[in-house]
């Protein structure tokens, strides 16, 4: 099929990619004339694993194109996928102002049937806008779709080669045979196409992430519970997580979520509620927990320094939301760096894919380093607050050489409590006991 991508962030970028990777001719529009000279020479605009392998393979056998011009991008197309930003406003709801201004453009440029993809995040009712916006000027038919994604970061390629199920809603059945069509390759071992209207395909994706956000400030809760009750969450985690009724995922304690969607969706859903006068008392307490919980590990950090962080020395192991991206947005790492500096302590951090991101939105606050020891040199301490596999199994007598004192403070629960007594580290954790 010919396909156009509106919009080459995140979504837009793997949507597009990897619907070339199956034999699809696509075409990726942006505004962002410097981004796109990059990416039609080659270069991948975003971290992402095994992106760069595809992206270059099909931009080598000539399925994967670019250009600044959506005519172009859209005269061919039998279906337009609008994966556009949908930023939160001050109030929690969605701005659907990029997605409507395109939906305007394209009423003006379509001649012939078009399938009008809904892929960013969007509130319940969106899909009925972009038709208005729409057929307020195309002389054509057209349908529009509601596809929410469902890609992890740092999984996104490996989510969309292999979903789980694909959701596509839309109540023609023009649009339900070709997105069929279009979708097929991907669910060969049998995960489902479900198919329902588009306003339950809206409030799908919002109930996706809000469940999962739950789920997390849950156990964050119980972490804390933990601490005052001395039972330890690792061992209450694998309790109930073997009852599959619940389920192994999403259980691991720390110091909150972050990132582009759960922040933003578990906002924008209770905005929704609210629009049509309905309390969901949970999210506004998901939310409330999951911002106590991005620095609750910094009265345990002053209360180790008798409230005198002046002039001390902290290393980070980690600036990125999660591992396996550089997406800084909403990470907790931010916050603590911000509760830091704001007690007068230096910081030296490492992480090996976001400090460029950092670097760009604080400038020199603090300290960038080459590698993970070299943020360790002279400092007070280590406080780890993203997972990523390298800093499983560091050199621990390294580590110790390197760090003025035998001191971690862990916002992911790395390391035996065990192992750490034996080595002589003073190391705090969440939900567990503390190793003195």
């Amino acid at each position: 099929m010919n396909i156009a991508i509106v919009g080459t962030g995140y979504v837009g970028l793997v949507t597009g990619t990897c619907l070339a990777e199956t034999g699809n001719q696509v075409i990726c529009v942006d505004i962002d004339e410097e981004k796109i000279k990059k990416m039609q020479s080659g270069v991948v605009p975003i971290y992402e694993p095994h992106l760069d392998l595809l992206f270059e393979r099909n931009i080598k056998q000539g399925r994967l194109t670019f250009t600044t011009n959506l005519a172009e991008a859209v005269e061919k197309a039998k279906i337009i996928f609008l994966a556009l930003p949908t930023p939160p406003g001050e109030d929690g709801s969605a701005d659907l102002s990029y997605i409507l201004g395109v939906a305007s453009a394209l009423g003006k440029i379509i001649t012939d049937y078009k399938v009008i993809v809904d892929k960013s995040t969007v509130p319940v009712g969106t899909a009925d806008k972009v038709r208005k916006e729409i057929s307020k000027y195309a002389n054509c038919d057209f349908d529009v779709v509601s596809n929410p994604e469902f890609l992890r970061e740092g999984f996104a390629v490996g989510d969309f080669l292999k979903p789980d199920r694909v959701v596509v809603g839309t109540n023609s059945e023009k649009a339900k045979d070709i997105m069929e069509e279009l979708y097929k390759p991907y669910v060969r071992q049998g995960n489902p196409i479900i198919f329902m209207d588009e306003k339950s395909a809206e409030l799908t994706k919002y109930a996706a992430n809000a469940f999962l956000a739950t789920k997390i400030t849950f156990m964050n809760e119980i972490a804390n519970l933990c601490e005052k009750l001395g039972a330890d969450v690792d061992a209450v985690r694998i309790g109930i997580g073997s009852d599959e009724r619940i389920g192994k995922r999403f259980l691991f304690p720390g110091i909150g979520f972050g990132g582009s969607c759960f922040p933003k969706d578990v906002q924008a859903l209770a905005k929704l509620a609210s629009n049509v006068m309905y309390d969901f008392k949970i999210l506004g307490a998901v939310m409330d927990i999951n911002n106590k919980q991005k620095t609750i590990i910094i009265p345990k950090i002053k209360n180790y320094f008798n409230n005198n962080l002046k002039d001390k020395k902290i290393a980070i192991w980690g600036l990125a939301f999660k591992p396996d991206t550089d997406d800084i947005r909403e990470a907790p790492s931010l916050f603590i760096i911000e509760e830091l500096l704001k007690a007068g302590a230096s910081i030296s951090a490492y992480d090996p894919e976001a400090m460029n991101n950092v670097r760009n939105l604080i400038g020199d606050k603090i300290t960038y380093a080459f590698d993970e020891y070299e943020a360790l040199r002279g400092a007070d301490m280590l406080l780890i607050a993203t997972e990523w596999s390298l800093f499983r199994t560091p050199d621990f007598e390294k580590v110790a050489s390197l760090l003025k004192n035998k001191v971690i403070f862990d916002g992911r629960n790395l390391y035996d409590l065990n192992q750490m007594k034996k080595l002589g580290f003073y190391y705090n954790s969440i939900g567990r006991d503390t190793v003195k």
